[in-house]
């Protein structure tokens, strides 16, 4: 079934151009021509997935494969989601307009624990029965193969096993691909879709959840003797050039281009499940990221790059791939932004990496207030350290920068709690400076969550612990000025905990909050709702006893009061008591719900690592000390990779722009099709990027934030359509208007064509500021009915009659103006009645005011007046801009 997204993106839809999956990069493969079709979906709205690196690489790596396609489709947000359901259209993928349900297979990332619900939130707008046992009678051709993975489903797939077919553990750049040819040989052979997924469960990294049967304790094993009992998680290298691929035309979360520079992270903080599940450590040879980095800003037009990786510091190439990237496009306005840093290795040679006319935030992560408390999660992290790094940042002239703390780690105490305020105060005190404002931070304090494959796996955390100690912190931080603090509310840290060391159990859980409206927006739109919807669902599904062990908290490994003996691995534990269970033994020797997943860590040494932190033990970093034996190293997943780097470059400089005029050209153009439906900011953009790509020398304007000097004249309405627009380019060289035009209009979409260009004086005025008039064409009929070719005639004659229409406008201060409208429509006539229409519309031509101080007539004006006239009413069914008129140059 193929929609046609016009009948569905109205004007009540906002941002539409999110479903159009016309973006620069997107892959239009033949349909006929393709074996194997998937769609990967990011089960967020399309701002956050389509920004998602490894949504990005993947779905690159599978459009190169012979014989297979991929598609792409996002959560609709829910004015789409809404109409999706009322016209009973099911969703769609956004590049062939199909339905999910003609795809082989479907992928969801699951990268957050409460977003599963919004994976069934797709699932029901596809029209795809929930859960595999529903499926398990149908073939892959009339309901897809449903898959997850990500970091969530790597690490416990249990609470969400009703619901997939199977799960995809680990690193998906080379296990995709095996998952197609698979599904290509099994779809040529017949075979059912049990016998398929039998022959996926054979490659390493998939797990496919109705093998495998939960025991009464949680733990999960093989209910058939042909498939593993425990599943490897994959690993692969990173491969930076599939990075470079979609350029939205929409602002996205992170609208620039990401490179990965290392995958993994040794550090070994105990709290940390990605870093406990993507080891071992590989770095990105720094040739192969300064030659991604230079050859996807070309493609992209972004004018701002990020290097990821769990631990962008511990890349030590960093200082000498930054700075060689920084100075090869220094006179471009290129920025470069890391995410949270090690404080440690903050130095000189990255502050200029990232400062410049455009400095990004910059982001540190203590973690804990104490030195203590550092210690028991492995940060490796002193106070001089933390001083040190935050001192230079304020040295390179950040007045501001951004620490992340946790509260409610094991063994913490009030001490440990209040010493977060005591070291924001003494960083705050220690950074000043004659002539300098106040340092200022902005503080976010997150409640520790226990995650699976960590040494901390066994922890309890209490919710009414964390609303006692973020009290002791407001009190705290009330008497430090400066300081902006934001608290992650314990609700949603309850939920994440309860879902993500959950078991099978939990899948009823999941769906029942999803029907009660517990989707991934409603946290932010309505948080007590959607907190009432989880309690309600927990409650139905008899598993309260389970949520108060979270609210009240079950153990502390700390508290000499709940230490009962030591196991043989010398670790201080509690005992353990389940439900329904006279049975009390250590919990770290009780099986969890995730054990059958292989990830590569020794479940020894996890236990281990937690006594190391009941003696406040630090571990240090093996990718760059000895050993930690932590059973990763071998055949299965590799070694560590990490290159030594390379000279750090002389730094050249930053960016200063080129504010140079020698010439100004004039360019019209069109805003027709799929364009119309992006915004006018989103435009702006668009020339930005378009002009990046085609490498023509624009001016920058001068000040804290240079931009290129592109002036369009006038901001079109969304959903309008235009064959008369215009903008101004000012350059610091002169060069060929044909050239210019080509080179322009290459790097546009098809549905911005560029019609003329020609040279103007630099002393006349811009157009923003010669513009007058406008000539628009309208769509528009009467709601009583057709009207005929004369009516129309004589009712626009009797608004060109009238002497004054008046309306009560806003002015941009707020302030209502009347405004006599006639005054600002110069013509209307009547063009003619489409009798083959099924409405019958009138088309209306109107010239009008068009003045970027505010004197405008718009087509919902010329509705109005007529509407005043004849006292009828009236619908605007489309408005096209024909012309924009300018006044005489001066």
């Amino acid at each position: 079934m193929t929609i046609v997204p016009e009948k569905l993106l109205t004007k009540d839809i906002i941002k539409p151009a999110r479903y159009l999956g016309n973006e620069l990069g997107a892959v239009h493969k033949p349909w006929d021509a393709a074996k194997v079709r998937w769609v990967l979906t990011y089960p967020e709205v399309y701002e956050v997935g389509a920004s998602n690196l490894g949504h990005i690489i993947l779905y690159n790596i599978l459009n190169t494969q012979p014989r297979q396609l991929c598609d792409r489709a996002y959560l609709p947000a829910p004015d789409l989601a809404a109409k999706l359901r009322e016209t009973q259209t099911p969703l769609f993928a956004v590049e062939n307009r199909r339905s999910l349900t003609e795809f082989d297979i479907l992928g969801f990332s699951l990268s957050y624990e409460l977003g599963a619900t919004n994976i069934l939130e797709m699932l029901s707008l596809a029209q795809i029965p929930l859960t595999w046992q529903e499926r398990a009678n149908h073939s892959i051709t009339a309901i897809p193969l449903i898959f997850a993975g990500g970091q969530t489903a790597t690490s416990n797939p249990e609470p969400y096993a009703d619901f997939l077919d199977f799960v995809a553990l680990g690193d998906g750049e080379e296990l995709l691909p095996e998952i197609g040819l698979v599904i290509e040989q099994g779809k040529a052979a017949g075979l059912t879709r049990k016998e398929l997924l039998l022959d996926l469960a054979q490659i390493p990294g998939v797990y496919v959840p109705q093998f495998y049967d939960m025991a009464e304790d949680g733990s999960v094993h093989p209910n058939r003797a042909d498939v593993p009992a425990r599943i490897l998680r994959r690993v692969a290298t990173p491969m930076p050039e599939y990075s470079i691929g979609l350029v939205p035309y929409i602002e996205t979360v992170h609208d620039r281009l990401t490179i990965e520079v290392r995958r993994g992270c040794t550090r070994g903080c105990r709290f940390c499940q990605p870093g406990m599940l993507t080891r071992p450590a590989r770095d990105v040879e720094p040739e192969q990221v300064v030659d991604a980095i230079a050859k996807g800003m070309r493609a992209t037009g972004y004018n701002e790059f990020s290097l990821l990786s769990l631990s962008c510091s511990d890349y030590l190439s960093l200082p000498a791939v930054g700075l060689e990237v920084k100075n090869r496009l220094k006179d471009e306005n290129i920025s470069l932004s890391l995410p949270s840093q090690r404080v440690d290795r903050f130095d000189e040679n990255i502050a200029n990496i990232i400062g410049g006319t455009r400095k990004s935030g910059l982001t540190f992560a203590p973690e804990a207030g104490t030195q203590r408390m550092r210690d028991i999660v492995n940060k490796g992290l002193t106070n001089e350290e933390l001083l040190r790094g935050v001192k230079t940042a304020f040295e390179q002239g950040w007045d501001k920068v951004k620490l992340y703390f946790m509260i409610g780690l094991p063994g913490e105490t009030d001490v440990d709690v209040i010493g977060i305020a005591e070291t924001v105060r003494w960083l705050q005190q220690e950074c000043r400076a004659s002539g300098r404002k106040r340092f200022s931070f902005n503080i976010t304090i997150s409640n520790f969550t226990p995650k699976p494959h960590t040494p901390f796996q066994w922890h309890s955390v209490s919710t009414s612990e964390f609303i006692r100690k973020q009290k002791l912190l407001r009190d705290a931080f009330r008497r430090i000025k400066g300081v902006k603090v934001n608290y992650t509310d314990v609700r949603i840290s309850a939920m994440e905990d309860f879902v993500g060391r959950g078991d099978r159990r939990l899948a009823a859980v999941v769906r029942r909050a999803w029907e009660l409206g517990a989707g991934m927006d409603a946290w932010w739109e309505s948080l007590d709702k959607a907190f009432a919807a989880w309690e309600g669902a927990i409650a139905e599904s008899d598993l309260t006893w389970k949520y108060r062990q979270i609210e009240n908290g079950e153990w502390n490994v700390f508290e000499d009061s709940t230490l009962s003996h030591l196991d043989r691995a010398g670790l201080v534990a509690s005992g353990y008591k389940a439900k329904d269970s006279n049975e009390t033994r250590p919990y770290t020797l009780s099986p969890l719900p995730w054990d059958h997943i292989d990830t590569g860590i020794d479940k020894n040494w996890l236990i281990e690592d937690l006594q190391r932190a009941l003696d406040a033990a630090t571990v240090p970093d093996c990718a760059f000390e000895g050993c930690s034996h932590c059973g990763i190293c071998g055949t299965d997943f590799g070694h560590n990779i990490v290159f030594e780097p390379p000279q750090i470059p002389e730094f050249t400089g930053h960016f200063k722009p080129n504010q140079h005029k020698a010439q100004r050209l004039r360019v019209w153009y069109g805003k027709l099709g799929e364009m119309t439906l992006v915004s006018h900011l989103d435009l702006v953009r668009l020339f930005d990027r378009a002009v990046r790509r085609a490498s023509l020398p624009i001016t920058f304007s001068g000040g804290y934030h240079p931009g290129p000097r592109i002036m369009i004249a006038n901001a079109l309405s969304l959903g309008m359509s235009s064959s008369g627009e215009i903008a101004d380019f000012e350059l610091t060289e002169s060069m060929d208007v044909a050239e210019f035009q080509q080179r322009l209009g290459e790097q546009l979409p098809p549905d911005i064509p560029v019609y003329q260009v020609e040279e103007v004086d630099l002393k006349v005025l811009a157009t923003t500021r010669l513009l007058e008039k406008a000539e628009y064409r309208l769509e528009v009929v009467a709601e009583a009915g057709s009207a005929s070719l004369e009516q129309w005639k004589d009712w626009v004659e009797a608004v060109n009659q009238a002497e004054a229409i008046w309306q009560q406008k806003r002015t941009k201060s707020g302030k209502k103006k009347s405004v006599n409208l006639r005054d600002r429509l110069f013509e209307l006539e009547v063009i003619e009645v489409k009798t083959d229409a099924p409405s019958q519309p009138a088309v209306l031509r109107y010239v009008g005011s068009c003045r970027n101080d505010g004197t405008l007539l718009r087509p919902e004006d010329i509705i109005y007046m007529l509407e005043q006239v004849v006292q009828q009413e009236f619908q605007l069914l489309h408005s096209h801009r024909q012309q924009l008129i300018l006044g005489e140059a001066i």
